[in-house]
């Protein structure tokens, strides 16, 4: 696999492995994650599997996820 950047296109990271752990009752439109090495997550959305991909490291997407359950993006909502 070729260097791992934020916003490469999704399908370059493989069709293997990608998950869905936030599907919801919105007619398939959901956000979907595949965790890369030691080191990166990488997340796409379902309705475009060859678009730019968000890559995080697990550290920063623990830190998101221990904050969503905190409140803390609640104003999303």
């Amino acid at each position: 696999m070729r260097d791992i950047f934020n916003g490469m296109p999704a399908d370059e990271l493989g069709a293997d492995g990608w998950e869905k752990p936030w599907s919801g009752p919105n007619g398939g439109s959901c956000v979907e994650t595949k965790r890369l090495d030691g080191e990166h997550i990488a997340l796409r959305q379902s309705t475009d599997p060859s678009g730019p991909s968000l890559i995080c490291t697990t550290a920063a997407m623990a830190e998101f996820i221990e904050g969503a359950k905190g409140g803390l993006a609640d104003f999303l909502l």
